[in-house]
């Protein structure tokens, strides 16, 4: 099977499987997101390890996932604010065990542990709290995820047939010599287009609201995939892994999201607080 039809294949079940589970219910919701969440920390963690650091995959790995399960549950009122301190313990456990793997440079250890779980569980947890407009199970709003995701592929898939069309003008050549400015602004163009569609549907947001978050998630959404793609570089790799055929990783795929929904989030909270003036 060539690359075409494998890229497009795996794609088609990819948004699928993403689509039925923001649809169903907010635990198959929860359920893949923090397969996808430790998935992601672990594939960070294989593809960083050996480049002078030693990152503490295991104790990384649960702090990554109990977050983003605190997340969860917090978003479906069944434990507080303050469930997020569960995750000290587990902060404290990876500056301990460095002490007993002797290795040459525990610092560099610690700080990649921690960012690689944090890079990874924080932006999927924020996802996951835009969800929920309200805390409560059946506060879950899934146009509201299904929305972000549709803008976020409307975005790439802009970007990348304006790019290949006539994309002239390299936008960061140095990271990744094919991203281009006239890619760039077609993203924009084709994601506001959605954005407008959509409004008519989703309506728990107002038009301006999808055209905002729509511009947001161009802008970020660009610089978590350069992002990602100076750390591929840095490591001499090409792809993130390859459990998705045609498409890399999980980072792969998800780099987008990770600078992007942060900045969505806080443009809802902001919006919210606002409101009560």
């Amino acid at each position: 099977m060539n690359n075409f039809y494998k890229r497009t294949l795996t794609g088609i079940a990819f948004v699928a499987v993403l689509v039925s589970a923001i649809l169903i219910h907010a635990t198959t919701f929860f359920a893949l997101f923090a397969l996808i969440v430790t998935l992601g920390i672990f594939e960070f963690y294989r593809i960083i390890d050996g480049a002078n650091v030693s990152p503490n995959k295991l104790l990384g790995g649960i702090l990554g996932t109990v977050f983003f399960a605190v997340s969860c549950l917090y978003a479906s009122d069944l434990v507080p604010v303050a469930a997020y301190w569960v995750v000290v313990p587990f902060i404290s456990a990876i500056f301990v065990a460095e002490l007993y793997r002797k290795q040459a440079s525990p610092f560099q250890n610690i700080a990649v542990t921690l960012f690689g779980a944090l890079y990874v569980a924080v932006p999927f947890s924020l996802l996951v709290l835009f969800g929920f407009p309200e805390q409560g199970i059946t506060a879950y709003q899934s146009n509201l995820i299904l929305g972000f995701f549709f803008l976020l592929w409307s975005s790439d898939t802009g970007a990348y047939l304006t790019g290949v069309s006539i994309g002239k003008h390299p936008m960061f050549p140095r990271i990744s010599p094919k991203k281009s400015w006239e890619g760039f602004a077609g993203g924009i163009v084709l994601t506001l287009f959605v954005a407008f569609i959509i409004s008519n549907y989703f309506t728990a947001l107002t038009l301006i609201d999808w055209l905002v978050i729509a511009v947001i998630i161009c802008i970020f959404g660009v610089w978590g995939d350069l992002v990602e793609s100076m750390l591929k570089r840095s490591l001499n790799i090409k792809d993130s892994g390859n459990i998705l055929p045609g498409h890399g990783g999980i980072l792969d795929r998800f780099d987008s999201v990770l600078f992007s929904a942060p900045i969505v989030f806080l443009y809802l909270q902001i919006k919210n607080y606002l409101m009560l003036f």
